[in-house]
Formats: structure tokens, sequence, C-alpha cells
């Protein structure tokens, strides 16, 4: 009797703490989430409250990034400060109104204004880019400032830490950041930071989980910048991480899978746009101050005509509040007129990138999303996968580039040679809902110049080697393949 007692009361316990997570959850997991993330939270929560609740604590709570918000805002101040007899855009542009309101909203919500930079090449060759940066790094004479999502040293960067390592001995300070969770997995990570040591670079890790030491953070959060900045004269950024094409995987080796991927070289006053982003980077995980100098004004040097170029760096993640490049992103949609080529490994928008895409395609603008043929992530493939039906119905033109090869270039091109609305993007930030909300991403829109000629011409080489995927053939999907789309479409909302 005394034991029936005893299993009812637990019972009873279980149900009142079942219930009272529930109704909490009901109140608190919408406040500052997007209605799809609420409801895929409050999902979670509602079937398995006591799996549901401790994952939403230890990766859904936006006040776990206290710190990081504390430093963003500080450095926003900071960069203001240096900034505030910079001009929103070089005053010897004539750039369209709604150029001029984009780079203005870009403005507001990071404080870079857009400046000169001048292209010294669109680099789409994986293995000939690292030896490119690694011959920038050979002309260095003050510092080197690397940060790298993923980095290994392996056959095919050696070349660049030998770099790195004949800049140290010529006195040049180096220092390298670079993500712990994204590089641990990789062959050759624990002999990594005492390799870096040996050749006396500065290395830290970005955003390390150290609990013993007492730093905590949301684990799901990744920095996933790819910058090289050399004597804040010359700069590389786009999505090529240092590591091998094939990831150092056996499966990889085994299939051929190989990444493709694309850098841009830049001089000008834009690489100190990069010098910031990295400054603040630095500071995050070092407490160290590095100096922040304003853009230089434009040189009068023997650069020509044709490099020149009005872009303007755009910084987003955790630090923001307010998703700058998911604005970047649905501004450059909306002005497209003629054609808009989206090109991303994964392909993962919120509501406002996917009616922004598919109004595009009902007011008559020709859009063409490239994208991998086959993912190198079962459930990113797959909630990918779920959004190709109301894309093809719109009337966006999906391009799959071929298996085994996975394409890991990020850009946009809206309208090349338009007077009044070409505009494009290049950098790390893929266009998911990762990168707008949990991913340290940077992004360079470029609003003038040969860098939009340079990247619709590798849209063009990417578009001639891949398969259009048509709705007739995507409706004849099995029905497995259809419910597995839609499960792992709601994890997409997770954050």
């Amino acid at each position: 009797m005394n034991l029936a007692l005893d299993l009812s009361s637990w019972q009873l316990i279980g149900l009142i703490i079942d219930y009272s997570i529930k109704i909490l959850a009901i109140g608190f997991v919408p406040e500052g989430r997007r209605p799809s993330s609420s409801t895929a939270w409050l999902l979670a929560i509602l079937l398995l409250p006591f799996v549901g609740l401790p994952l939403f604590l230890l990766m859904g709570s936006p006040y776990i990034n206290r710190r990081r918000h504390r430093i963003q805002q500080e450095a926003n101040v900071m960069i203001e400060d240096v900034q505030s007899e910079v001009p929103d855009w070089p005053e010897s542009s004539d750039l369209q109104p709604e150029v001029q309101s984009i780079i203005r909203l870009n403005r507001r919500l990071t404080n870079l204004p857009a400046v000169i930079g001048h292209n010294h090449g669109v680099l789409g060759d994986y293995d000939e880019t690292i030896r490119r940066m690694a011959a920038a790094v050979d002309e260095a004479e003050s510092h080197v400032h690397v940060e790298i999502y993923i980095t290994a040293w392996d056959d095919t960067t050696d070349v660049f830490f030998r770099a790195l390592e004949r800049a140290v001995q010529r006195g040049v300070t180096v220092r390298y950041l670079f993500d712990q969770i994204g590089s641990m997995k990789y062959r050759g990570y624990l002999r990594l930071g005492r390799r870096l040591t040996e050749i006396g670079v500065d290395w830290k890790l970005m955003l390390p989980l150290k609990p013993w030491r007492m730093r905590f953070r949301r684990p799901d959060l990744r920095n996933h910048r790819k910058l090289l900045i050399i004597d804040d004269r010359v700069g590389f950024l786009g999505s090529i991480n240092m590591i091998d094409r094939s990831y150092l995987l056996k499966r990889n080796v085994k299939t051929g899978r190989k990444w493709v991927d694309v850098m841009v070289e830049l001089t000008g006053p834009v690489v100190a746009s990069m010098a910031f982003v990295f400054a603040v980077d630095w500071y995050s995980e070092t407490n160290e101050l590095l100096n922040i100098a304003p853009p230089p004004e434009e040189p009068l040097d023997d650069e020509p005509a044709g490099n020149r170029n009005i872009v303007q760096l755009v910084p987003s993640g955790p630090g923001y509040t307010t998703e700058p490049n998911l604005r970047l992103f649905n501004s450059i949609v909306h002005l497209a007129r003629h054609r808009l080529v989206l090109c991303s490994p994964y392909f993962i928008p919120d509501e406002s990138l996917l009616e922004a895409v598919t109004s595009a395609c009902y007011r008559g603008v020709q859009v063409d999303l490239l994208v991998s043929e086959q993912s190198d992530q079962f459930m990113v493939h797959h909630a990918q996968s779920s959004y190709y039906q109301s894309l093809l119905e719109a009337g966006v033109r999906i391009h799959l580039f071929p298996a085994p090869y996975i394409l890991h270039s990020k850009f946009i091109v809206a309208d090349p040679g338009s007077a009044d609305s070409a505009m494009g993007t290049i950098g790390s930030s893929n266009m998911d809902i990762r990168s707008f909300g949990l991913n340290y991403e940077s992004t360079l829109m470029i609003t003038e110049g040969n860098l939009l000629t340079q990247l619709d011409e590798l849209s063009d080489a990417y578009l001639a080697v891949s398969r259009r995927l048509s709705l007739e053939e995507w409706n004849d999907r099995s029905f497995f393949r259809r419910y597995l789309d839609n499960v792992m479409k709601l994890t997409s909302a997770l954050q």
C-alpha cells in the first residue's frame, strides 16, 4: 500500500514538473525569436520536456552570450569613434539611391562604411589559392593576421605554414585564430597548437570550450570567418578553409570528394575594415587590444583603374542582434531587376529570404540557384531539399553541381552590367539559418567594379558543368524522401 502511494506521489510530482516546464516554455521561448524557431523549440520541449528543455538551455538561450554581446557593443563604439570622419561611401562615387540605402543599412548595423577595394583576382583554384596566400605572406614586413574557421597542417597547407615560419624568422608578428570545434575533428589537430608554437606563431582558439577554466558558452556557436590580412595592406577573404580539399577524411579520398572554393585578393582601404574584424575577434579571445587605425585615403598609386571597386565589409554573428548578413542578402534580392545568381553550399532560407527569392521570380527576375548535387552533411542536405518544391514552383532555376565535388563557394551576383541595380557579395556566409544567427561570418558587398564581372564569369563556369533540376523530376521523388526532407527541415529552425 505504501509502495503504491509512493509511486502515485512520484507520478504526481513528475506530472507537475512536466506541465510547469510546458507552461513556462510557452511564455518564454518565443521572446526575441522568429516564429519558425519558436515553433521548433516549443515542439521539442512539449513533446520531450526532459530532453528539450536541457537542449534549449544549452543551445537555445540567448543569455549565454552576454560577454560577447558586450564586446561587440564596445567594438561598435570604438569603430564608430575611429571612423566618424569617414563618409558612408567614397565621395567620388555616383551610386544609385537604392544602393546608397543598402550601404546606410549596413553601416547602421555594423558601423563599417563602403570604401575602395582594389581587386587583385578572384581565386577559384583551391591549391593555387593556398600557394598565392603563402606568396603574399612572404612579402609581409610587419604583421600577418590569419582567421580561418577550419585549420589543419597537411601536405596541401604545409606551403602556407612554412611561409608563416619564414615570416616569423624575419621578425614579422604572426597571429592566428582558428575555431576549436570546427578544427578538432581533423587529423593532426592534437599536434597543431604545438607545431604553431614551435614556428613562433601566436595562436588562439576561437570560441573554445573550457568549462574547467570557467569558460562557458553555447556549444553550437562557430566562428566561420576566413580572413588573411598582411600589414593591413593586403587582404584575402572568401570561403576556403586551411585544409586539404578532401578534408583529410578517408571516405572523401575513397569517393573522390573534393571541395570547390573561392577567395578574393584585395588591397586598399577595405583591408582596414578586415583588420577591424580581426582585432575584435582577437580581443574576444585574448583581451589584447590591437591598434585600430582608420582606413587610409584612396591611395594615389599605380593601381589599374579597372581594379577599383566600391565594397563594404559586413561582419555578422551572435555578437550582433540584427542579423546583418540576412538583411544584406534580402536587400540585394529585392533590388535585382533582371538576373540573380545565388551560390551557397547550404541554402536553408528563413521565411524572409524564401519570400524575397520567390518574389523576385514572380516579378520576372531570372533566379539561378547553385547548390551541390550531394551535400557533405546528411541533415543539411535533406533540410535544404525540403525547400526545392516551393522554389521550383516559383520559377527558381536550381542547378546541381556534380558529385562527388562539394560546391563550397558563397556569393551573390545581381544584374551584372546594369547601371542601376548591379550588386554582389562574396564571403564566408552560407544562405542558411545557422549562418544568419549562430555563426560569426564576414561578407563583402560589391556595388561597383570588376569584381562583379569576375564573379559572374565564375558563376557561368559553375553553371556550365551543373545539371538543372526540373520540377517534373522533383515531383517524382519517393514518399520516403519527402518525409525525410520534411523531418530534417524542422531541425533547421532550432536556434
